[in-house]
Formats: structure tokens, C-alpha cells, sequence
């Protein structure tokens, strides 16, 4: 696939070892407004990106088409261009799924017509469940008929390998042996829908991204997409967590939790600066009331130093 082709072009013939440009993106899902949590990781994968002199990517992610919103994008668009965010490219993942489908016809998968109250049943019934923080699928479907009058998801059967993910800016290290704590994980639902991290790991190498910093919520599902980078011999990304928003009950922002929209501090008459001071603040960065997203960029350079000073492990 030519788009899958285009990161080896920041390899020219005779350059081997020379970094590529530095590469990041935002990718929301088109399911709402953003709220200000959103809109704080979009402000630090623009500052990683703008502070190394690279470009930066507008990615909607939305695969999940019962839950998009047509009028997300253009909100989403309109909150960003008000924060002062701008991007080099934009783009849709549905607009991209021959990608997806040539990435899994790649994989070793199989088809998985187990029910969710069966797999759930399953995961109760197995030896030492659950392995990890999170239900490990068990197989069931692994080496059994698929049932014919039932719609199929198809699984990646994992390798029996431990693959460990590093982040830059936190400096954490997390391994995991993936048939015990991440199991055979499903690549494209029963529905058709491709899975997330399918997704992202095909963009991300088709769109020369090589910087990825988003929620650390995000943190303990990196490794299987460092391990479906390594099955599709897809390059290595660089990953930063960064800490999630959360309300003055210590619960974390989101859409469905009716988190404040920037598209009500937008139209109620608020500067950016101000809700750009907010967002800064929140992360105990010292700035001004009012402030320019590219004002940011020492606070940002200084504060991820410090982050990866704190947080990487003591050799």
C-alpha cells in the first residue's frame, strides 16, 4: 500500500540512522464536543510537536460510526483554531479502511462468534482469572468451529511472547506477557468495525507519526500496539503519557459524564488565553491570566524535563 509506504521515505537511500522528522498528532472521536480535558492533551501533543520543530497531525477517529456526531468534527475543528492549535494535515479513519483490512489479512487471526455473556462466562470459569487489571480472554474460540448462523469477530492470536513498552516523557517501562495478560484480542468486531488499535498503530507508520503523547489512561494498552507494530514490522513509536483532567470529586472528564464543553467556554465569551492559562495551571505550570498556546512552549519544555526527571525508575 503506498500511504503504508510513506514512512520509509524519511529514510532516504544513504541516510540509515538519521531521525526522522519529528511527527505528532491529536486524535479525537467525532462522539461530542471536546471538554477541557480533551482540550489539555490536544494542548500538549501540539507543544511536543511545535517545541521540536515538527509537524502535527489532526487524526478523527471514527470507526465506531453509531457513535459519531456529524457536527463533531466541525466543533472540534472550530475549538482547536480557537486554542490556537493548528495542523499540517488532516485526516478521517474511515476514509481508510483498505488499510486496516490489508494490516489483518497480515495477522494470524481467527474468527470468534462467542457472545459477550459467553466470553464473560468463559473468563469467570478459567484458572486464575483474571491475570491483570483487566479480563484476559481465555481462547474459547481459539481452536473450536465458529458458530455459521452468527456474525464472526475476527482475534489475533497472540504470540506467546513478554513485550514491553517505554514511555519518553514519564520514563515508565511496562511489560506484559500477552497470552496471560492481554489474551487474543479482537482486530474487528462482529459488526465490521475495525478495532482501535489496529487503527492507530496502521496510521501512525502510514502517517509518519513518530511521537505519540496522549492521556495516561491510554498507558497500559501500549504494549499490545508496540507488539501489533512488531507483527506487521511496522517502526517503533515514541509514547508519552500524560496525566488525565480530572473534577473537583477527583472523577476524570468525560463526554458522557457531562464534563463542560470548550465550545461553551468558546461561545460564552471567555479569551482562549484565559482557558489556555487554565489548562497551563492545572498542571501547576507558572503563566499568565491570559496566555498564547505558543507562550506555552518553554512551560511545556520545562515541565516534560521534569516529568522524566521525576518519574524515570533510579538505575
Amino acid at each position: 500500500m503506498e500511504s503504508l509506504r510513506r514512512w520509509f521515505l524519511l529514510y532516504p537511500e544513504g541516510m540509515e540512522g538519521t531521525p526522522p522528522v519529528v511527527t505528532g498528532r491529536f486524535a479525537p472521536s467525532p462522539t461530542g464536543a471536546m471538554h477541557l480535558g480533551n482540550a489539555r492533551t490536544a494542548l500538549l501533543a501540539w507543544l511536543h510537536s511545535r517545541a521540536a520543530g515538527g509537524r502535527h497531525l489532526l487524526r478523527f477517529e471514527d470507526l465506531d460510526t453509531g457513535r459519531v456526531r456529524p457536527w463533531a468534527y466541525d466543533v472540534t475543528r472550530r475549538d482547536l483554531e480557537w486554542l490556537g492549535l493548528d495542523w499540517d494535515e488532516e485526516h478521517l479513519q474511515s476514509e481508510r479502511l483498505e488499510l486496516y483490512a490489508h494490516a489483518l489479512s497480515r495477522l494470524d487471526t481467527y474468527p470468534c462468534t462467542c457472545t459477550r455473556r459467553e466470553v464473560t462466562e468463559a473468563i469467570a470459569a478459567s484458572a486464575g482469572a483474571p491475570h491483570g487489571d483487566e479480563p484476559v480472554y481465555p481462547g474459547t474460540c481459539r481452536d473450536r468451529p465458529a458458530h455459521l448462523d452468527r456474525s464472526a469477530a475476527r482475534r489475533w492470536r497472540v504470540p506467546a511472547v513478554t513485550v514491553c513498552a517505554h514511555d519518553t516523557l514519564r520514563g515508565w517501562t511496562l511489560c506484559q506477557v500477552l497470552p496471560a495478560e492481554v489474551g487474543d484480542i479482537v482486530l474487528r468486531r462482529n459488526d465490521g468495525v475495525y478495532a482501535y488499535h489496529l487503527a492507530v498503530v496502521v496510521d501512525d507508520a502510514a502517517m509518519g507519526v513518530t511521537d505519540v503523547i496522549r492521556g495516561e489512561d491510554l498507558w497500559p494498552a501500549t504494549p499490545r500496539q508496540v507488539a501489533l507494530q512488531d507483527a506487521l514490522g511496522l517502526p517503533p513509536v515514541r509514547y508519552g503519557h500524560v496525566p488525565l483532567l480530572h473534577d473537583v470529586a477527583g472523577q476524570r472528564l468525560a463526554k458522557r459524564g457531562g464534563a463542560p464543553s470548550v465550545r461553551e467556554w468558546r461561545e460564552g465569551g471567555t479569551s482562549a488565553g484565559t482557558v489556555l492559562a487554565l489548562l497551563a495551571r492545572s498542571l501547576g505550570w507558572d503563566v499568565p491570566d491570559d496566555v498564547s498556546a505558543a507562550e506555552l512552549l518553554p512551560a511545556w519544555q520545562a515541565w516534560s524535563l521534569h516529568e522524566l526527571d521525576l518519574d524515570r525508575p533510579q538505575t
